[in-house]
This record gives C-alpha cells, structure tokens and sequence, in this order.
C-alpha cells in the first residue's frame, strides 16, 4: 500500500518544509478576506472595495483586468484610478505569475483544493471528461457578452464575488453556487470547476504566459517516480515535459501558463526536483 502524499517529504524534511507553499497560501487567502472584512466589522478601513476594484490606504487603487475588460465592452468610461490600477495588478502578476491569482488570492481555491483532498483520502475515481479549451469558450463569452447586453453578466455567476458579498453582506443563494462547485469537484471532475470552467483562471493564465516567476524541475535526474507531485498538482499536464522530456530536448522549466505556481510539487518532493525560479 503507497503512503500517503508527502510522506517522504515530512520524513526528510520536517512537517513546515514539505507543507510551507500550502500553510503559506491558506494565510494569504485568510489575510485578504480579512483585510476586507476590517473596514465593515471594526471600522479600520486600510482597503476598501472588493477583488474586482479597491483602494489600499484611500491611496493605491488596484483594479481586476478582467472586470476592467467588461466594463470597457459595456460602455463604461473608466476613470484614472481604474487605469492604474489595472496598471499596478498587471505588472504583478507579470512578476508572480497569472495563475498565481488561482491559488494565492481566490478564496475558491480552498474549496476546490478541499474537494480535491477529500477525493484523494477517499479515493474517488470518476472518469468525466471535459474539454481543456472549455474555459476558453466561457472566457470569450464573458468578455463578448457585455457588447451585446452592455451589462457585465459575468458577475451575477462569479462565485469570487459572491463570497466577498456574502462575508459582509450574506451570502444568500450564493452558498448552493459553492456547494455545486465543491460537489461538482469532488464526485464529477478532478479541480473541474477552475481547471476547466473558471473564465478568470483562463483569464490570468493568458495574461501571466510571459510572467519571470516559474517552478522548473532543475533536479529531474534526482526524480524517484513516486507521483506524489502529479497527484497534488491542480494542473498535473504542466508537469510531464518538464519533468520527464529531457530525452525529448525538452527544457526542465514549467513554461504553460496553465501552472498555478502554487508550489505544492515543492512541497510533496522528497528529493527536492522542483524549485522556483525568476526568469530574467
């Protein structure tokens, strides 16, 4: 019987090493609700806003491009602070990485991760299949759809919204919307919802494609087969090149921008394959 994930990891390298990613994104999805919650519950008001447009210190104005996008294809005139701070998250996730946004900002990624979890202690096998390019589909029918309504439709479904709305306003009928994305994950496809439908992952996946922060396999001749990195990874696809294509002329760097950089392959890695890394 295999052991459980990670437990070469704990082993050789203690419990914070081979879960630090993990333990570290929890507290950066915890610390940004919290940050929004200050300002309504206590009165401190260091941001303003939401996800999609807020105002740090009543100084730093930081704007979702996503929502920037379908504001501009609904007609919406935007204002300075808008631009800039389209400006300001487009300049960091060229740094951090699109998809950084999954794993170390949505607050869905902790469903979804949890459905994922549960489906691995439980061993829950389904075998549906969705097309990758899916997400693409709805991506360009979120973006296309405020031309023709001139109304941002995508909002009324985006589960990100509604739980910032339902944390200080009640969530309302928004709970059936994350119960169905933690179901759907956890009996119909493996991270179905942001791997295969979430329009903003595809979003920040484009926009990160040319981003200076990757996971490369720079230690891949020291890789024991275990699986343990393919059975954590949200997007396990980004891993075989990289890891196993040096016969191929392929490079160790995880290159698609369908990576996560949530560095849990890190993590789970008993021989230490992966690492992060920042391009030049």
């Amino acid at each position: 019987m295999k052991a459980p994930i990670g437990t070469a990891a704990v082993a050789k390298h203690g419990f914070w090493y081979a879960h630090r990613f993990l333990i570290l994104r929890r507290i950066s999805q915890l610390f940004i609700i919290a940050l929004f919650l200050l300002g309504p519950v206590f009165g401190i008001w260091l941001i303003k806003g939401n996800l999609a447009n807020s105002l740090i210190l009543d100084t730093v104005p930081l704007s979702d491009p996503f929502i920037f996008i379908q504001l501009l294809f609904a007609g919406h005139i935007p204002e300075a602070n808008a631009i800039i701070g389209v400006a300001i998250v487009l300049f960091f996730y060229f740094l951090v990485g699109g998809r950084a946004y999954c794993s170390w900002v949505c607050p869905i990624n902790i469903i979804t991760d949890t459905a994922a979890w549960l489906r691995r202690k439980f061993s829950i096998n389904t075998h549906t299949s969705i097309p990758k390019g899916l997400r693409l589909v709805i991506l360009a029918a979120a973006l296309l759809t405020p031309l023709v309504i001139s109304f941002v439709a995508w909002e009324l479904f985006n589960p990100v919204s509604m739980v910032n709305r339902g944390i200080i306003f009640g969530i309302g009928y928004g709970w059936l919307v994350l119960v169905a994305i933690f179901l759907f994950d956890l009996f119909v496809v493996r991270h179905g919802w942001c791997g295969h439908i979430c329009p903003m992952g595809a979003f920040y996946g484009l926009i990160g494609k040319a981003s200076r922060t990757k996971v490369t396999a720079a230690n891949r001749e020291q890789c024991d087969n275990c699986g343990d990195c393919y059975m954590v990874c949200p997007e396990p696809q980004v891993l075989k090149g990289p890891l196993k294509g040096e016969s191929k002329g392929i490079g160790p760097l995880i290159s698609d921008n369908d990576c996560t950089n949530c560095g849990r392959c890190i993590d789970v890695c008993a021989p230490d394959v992966f690492k992060i890394t920042m391009q030049r």
